[in-house]
């Protein structure tokens, strides 16, 4: 019986639990012969006289240059100096185990040509936390993310540096920690190891799990936000959304329905003079379900790239061809990052417009910016500013990067997917939504405070007790920045996304 994933076969909900520090299994049995015979495949060509791109060849615009067998190794090691040109801010651990794990899983389906050792180093840095050292800019997301890639592989070579339990050391005395000496790379194995989307997948999957846990935050708060407001469940209705057909928002309402289930603040209003709720309230299934639906898109786009091979060329081993393609071009995860990034854009946005209506006593029915003594007390006012400053900030990123291209490497890359960026951009606009997501929770629960004793449902009040317990009510004005971050912080840890138990998001199918 095997044991371990088979690569290429791995599932997105196993990525995400990759990516929060699950252990890897290792590859099943049987993995390692495909490797090998793939590499046997490639030392066949080195003595050939054939030109096989990337084994007796320059690289890039100079592919034209033939390469001496006995210059093949030292083709590999300065193709890795020189394309480690990487710049800005290191990429975070859990993105760089990503990294580690997704290139060892294409390098496995044995078409890269790189020898068994090379892979079982990798999932050793992973297994023993001892990771590159990656800074985060300088691909353009086409013939792969060299750039950051070529610092990965460089490390293996005791060069730049690796990062162990936080703390930046010399690749080769970290290598050496693990009972590792710097490797020398074979034919083929730096194009291999430097060729791939890995690094703009992983910063995309990251993207991915934070959004899938804000739109599931957000539902939660924008449940609180319409009792808070008294507003309407008819907009729920189930029958509602069945014709309108579209899949996400059928689920969101659903959500929306179980979470009021049973609330005494609805009960008291259902025969009132209202007949219509603003959109922030009553379109929230549209507008939650859409993002949804693009969530879902982008997962399933994700998992394919997590479980591809995209470097270049690639080796059949079947017929003992070497064959030049363009699987390194990014475009997928740039148009999936862009779709994520929308969602964010839009999970905040409406959440900043439901924070905007509690603090406007003329269309919420509490009082003025959700403080006691109005006017002496400030209360949210400022809050909601921040929120719409967040959310206009995220507008901006959200505009598409897969639109953009810049030739490189003297025309010869003369359209790039910018994927890595599209990618990047994810955690600065996941984090803004977050804290607008928060801000939410905390105007929520204190417009609930203005209908005790009547309790909202109980799920709801589960969602008010988790913050009580950091962040009091607001009688008064008091220093604010330091609770938002509290908030902030429960909301990382999962504790609203948590009391979604359907299965809302792309990884949890």
């Amino acid at each position: 019986m095997s044991v371990g994933w088979t690569p290429g076969e791995i599932p997105l909900s196993a990525w995400r639990d990759l990516f929060f520090g699950a252990g890897f299994a290792g590859f099943a049995e049987g993995t390692r012969a495909q490797v090998d015979l793939c590499q046997q495949t490639v030392m066949q060509m080195v003595d050939g006289e054939r030109a096989v791109y990337g084994v007796n060849t320059g690289f890039g615009k100079l592919a034209h240059i033939r390469i001496a067998p006995e210059q093949t190794t030292e083709l590999q090691r300065r193709l890795i100096m020189s394309h480690s040109v990487g710049t800005g801010p290191l990429l975070d651990d859990a993105v760089v185990r990503l990294v580690l794990l997704l290139k060892a899983n294409a390098l496995a389906q044995g078409h890269s040509g790189i020898r068994w050792s090379v892979i079982e180093l990798l999932l050793e840095l992973v297994a023993k936390d001892v990771l590159p050292a990656i800074p985060s800019k300088g691909s353009v997301g086409a013939s792969g993310d060299l750039a950051p890639l070529s610092h990965m592989v460089a490390t293996l070579m005791g060069e730049g540096e690796m990062r162990i339990k936080g703390e930046l050391v010399p690749a080769a005395e970290a290598l050496a920690a693990i009972g590792r000496a710097p490797i020398d790379l074979g034919p083929k194995e730096g194009v291999a190891l430097i060729n791939g989307t890995q690094v703009s997948t992983a910063l995309a999957l990251k993207g991915l799990f934070m959004a899938e846990d804000l739109l599931r935050s957000a539902l939660v708060t924008g449940a609180l936000s319409v009792d808070a407001c008294k507003g309407s469940t008819t907009p729920f209705d189930a029958r509602i959304h069945a014709v309108r057909r579209q899949q996400g928002q059928q689920q969101v309402a659903g959500v929306y329905r179980r979470l009021l289930d049973g609330s005494a603040i609805r009960a008291s209003h259902l025969d009132c003079e209202k007949v219509q709720d603003p959109y922030c309230l009553r379109c929230q299934p549209q507008v939650m379900g859409a993002c949804l639906d693009q969530l879902e898109f982008a997962g399933n786009v994700l998992g394919r790239e997590a479980n591809s091979i995209s470097d270049n060329p690639l080796v059949f081993p079947d017929t003992g061809e070497i064959i030049s393609g363009g699987n390194f071009h990014a475009e997928p995860v740039a148009m999936a990052a862009d779709n994520i990034a929308l969602a964010i854009a839009e999970i905040g946005s409406i959440s900043e417009r439901r924070q905007a209506m509690m603090v406007d006593a003329s269309v919420s029915g509490l009082p003025a910016f959700l403080a006691s003594e109005s006017g002496l007390n400030s209360g949210f006012m400022m809050a909601q500013v921040t929120s719409a400053a967040l959310v206009s900030e995220n507008k901006a990123l959200a505009h598409p990067s897969s639109v953009d291209s810049i030739p490189t490497s003297a025309n010869q890359e003369d359209h790039v997917s910018m994927a890595t960026y599209a990618a990047r951009r994810l955690t600065d606009m996941a984090q803004n939504c977050r804290m607008v997501i928060a801000i939410e929770w905390m105007a929520a629960a204190q417009g609930l405070e203005f209908h005790k004793p009547l309790q909202t449902a109980a799920p709801l009040q589960s969602a008010v007790a988790a913050l009580r317990s950091v962040v009091p009510s607001f009688e008064r004005d008091r220093f604010f920045a330091p609770e938002m971050e509290k908030a902030a912080a429960l909301l990382a840890g999962n504790t609203l996304s948590a009391l979604v138990t359907e299965p809302v998001g792309a990884s949890y199918q």
